[in-house]
């Protein structure tokens, strides 16, 4: 009999993709008993946005969560998704790095490394599966499906003999923006076995209504392994419903032998789980068959619901839609997958929203358009790479070829601050946010965002009450940066508040002594952005000389000092928005007068970051 394997996706990409990757492991490890008792070819639950989530917003060590989940699973595969020369951040890293992390993940408890590269160039994905393979682990190599002019079956095939000759031990298709279609799934999956003979793993978003047909016609070609999710967190953005496979399967050649019983226990209890986290659901859960159009993956499509509603602009979401595929043909025709589909997604939204198509260009464009990235499968607009980076030269080699060791370098910059290998490559992947998290953890002052109760959830879904977790507080002539980073335990009328002041960490007791609901903005009927900070002692502009942010962001670096002459055009400021850097520039020549914004400040698009004077 034919059995085919489910690898199930509830901890990594079912959240990540309708949640915003926002599951604590706190509301992992009490069913993972359960689900290592039901025999699944792997449980895919880390790599992709957690590492970068954990850090982020959930105050968790990512690997510390690997090494709990390890314990509590002992009988089942760990299987994570690997960014090929990316690993888990949104740079190419040095090849040591590479090593270095594959070497940790593997000692930690991954067990399948499934390795791909968002521009499908095979030297981007060499060291990482060399690595995957000298530790003993499985290697699978994934190739990123996607459709244009330039993407077709010979390519994919060539791409999966590439990976067979590196020495991979089975081939995934993934199916990331769920383009595939069934009729394609077939003959794709026909030819990469007739090809390589390795055995294919399918992986097909849901959200264009037919990842449960697609699988259906993998396996009846020859697929192995298919991913599914529990009930809980499938469908829409998320991937095909596991019990649903499970029964579709029942009873034929391909019966997977897991029980409809096992898995509704483990359905129930994430249903309950998912209902705390109601503030992070996104808009776009059901069949979206925009998504044939804009390519927009389903890990994606939770964050840029999020990302545009934290703006104020979930309305030009549909813009947005429009503006990717235009976006993604200037740019050769890259795949939509981490990190071009941020990239991308990012670009298209600058376009949308700062008034004018590429009138702000993002520093990762500019490093897509020099080769930093990679071989662009198709030809890139030469206007737009002008525009992006003028007459730079562009590499043809493999990127990482032109990054020297780092690991040394990072241990010394890191060092008094990281207390293991795996500190430094937390540090390595995300440099200020990792620093940030590693000093909370060893002040022991991790706070995780705010889990907004049900009960604070309106008719139509949204939070009815709101306020600032940072702004600038004066008192008798000093100014205090204040940012709220988590509270505990007490009373409903007092309890203990984790505040950051001017940098440095501080408990307050507070007692409640009245409480004010806020449903609204005055009369306009839409609630406000929670956490949205205050613009402080920053001025709103005026005038030609002050410039701005196009979105919301933190500052990443000040380009400039008080005093210094700059050119209209000039970069001024750095700014981190959706987790891509943007260059701010002068909008005028002249001098520097006033600097409103310091490096780590988070800012909005109606301050003035800097003034300058007109020449």
């Amino acid at each position: 009999m034919a059995k085919v394997f489910i690898s199930d996706l509830v901890l990594r990409d079912g959240h990540q993709s309708l949640i915003a990757t926002r599951m604590r492991t706190e509301h992992m490890l009490p069913i993972c008993s359960k689900l290592d008792d039901i025999g699944f070819w792997s449980l895919e639950a880390w790599g992709g946005a957690t590492f970068d989530a954990c850090v982020r917003f959930l105050k968790e060590d990512p690997w510390e969560r690997l090494t709990q989940l390890r314990r509590a699973l002992p009988n089942t595969p760990i299987q994570m998704l690997l960014r090929g020369q990316n690993l888990l951040g949104y740079r190419h890293y040095a090849d040591d790095v590479v090593r270095a992390f594959v070497h940790k993940a593997a000692d930690n408890g991954v067990d399948v490394f499934r390795v791909f590269d968002a521009m499908n160039d095979l030297r981007n994905m060499r060291v990482s599966i060399e690595a995957v393979l000298k530790a003993g682990k499985h290697a699978q190599g994934a190739i990123s499906y996607t459709t244009s002019p330039v993407h077709d079956i010979p390519h994919f095939v060539e791409l999966a003999q590439g990976f067979a000759e590196l020495g991979c031990q089975t081939i995934a298709i993934k199916d990331m923006a769920g383009l595939l279609t069934p009729a394609r799934a077939g003959e794709l999956v026909s030819a990469i076995r007739a090809a390589t003979g390795l055995p294919v793993h399918c992986h097909s978003h849901a959200t264009s209504g037919l990842a449960s047909m697609v699988h259906l016609k993998a396996v009846e070609a020859g697929a192995g392994i298919i991913d599914t999710c529990i009930s809980a967190f499938s469908e829409g953005a998320s991937h095909p419903t596991t019990e649903s496979m499970v029964a579709a399967l029942a009873g034929t050649e391909w019966d997977t032998g897991i029980h409809l019983g096992q898995l509704e226990e483990i359905a129930a209890y994430f249903r309950e789980v998912r209902k705390l986290y109601w503030q992070y659901e996104s808009s776009f859960t059901g069949v979206d068959p925009r998504v044939l159009i804009s390519q927009v993956p389903g890990g994606m499509i939770s964050n840029l619901s999020n990302q545009l509603k934290e703006q104020g602009s979930l309305d030009r979401m549909d813009e947005v839609l429009a503006e990717i595929p235009r976006v993604r043909a200037d740019l050769g025709y890259p795949p939509l997958v981490t990190p071009t589909s941020q990239i991308v997604g990012s670009q298209a939204v600058l376009n949308v929203l700062s008034g004018g198509r590429y009138k702000t260009i993002s520093n990762e464009v500019k490093l897509y358009l020099q080769g930093r990235y990679g071989k662009a499968p198709g030809t890139i607009n030469p206007e737009v790479r002008t525009l992006a980076i003028g007459e730079s030269t562009v590499i043809t080699c493999r990127p990482a070829d032109m990054i020297p060791d780092e690991m040394d370098k990072l241990r010394s910059e890191i060092e008094g601050v990281s207390q293991s290998e795996e500190d430094v490559l937390t540090y390595a992947m995300f440099p200020d946010l990792g620093r940030t998290f590693l000093q909370e953890r060893n002040a022991d002052t991790l706070s995780p965002e705010l889990l907004l109760p049900v009960s604070a959830k309106n008719a139509g879904g949204e939070s009815t009450r709101f306020a600032a977790d940072e702004f600038r507080v004066t008192l008798h002539g000093e100014t205090y940066h204040i940012r709220l980073t988590g509270t505990g335990r007490g009373s409903q009328s007092e309890r203990p508040y984790y505040v950051s002041v001017d940098g440095v960490s501080e408990e307050v007791f507070v007692e409640a002594l009245n409480e004010i609901e806020i449903s609204g903005d005055s009369g306009s009927g839409k609630p406000r952005t929670a956490g949205k900070p205050a613009a402080g002692s920053r001025p709103r502009p005026t005038h030609s000389g002050h410039v701005t942010t196009a979105m919301p962001g933190n500052i990443v670096d000040v380009l400039v000092a008080t005093g210094q002459r700059v050119l209209a055009g000039d970069p001024v400021l750095v700014i981190e928005a959706m987790k891509m850097e943007n260059e701010i520039q002068a909008s005028i020549s002249g001098t520097i007068i006033n600097l409103f914004v310091t490096k780590g400040d988070a800012v909005t698009p109606d301050q003035a970051l800097l003034e300058i004077q007109p020449e």
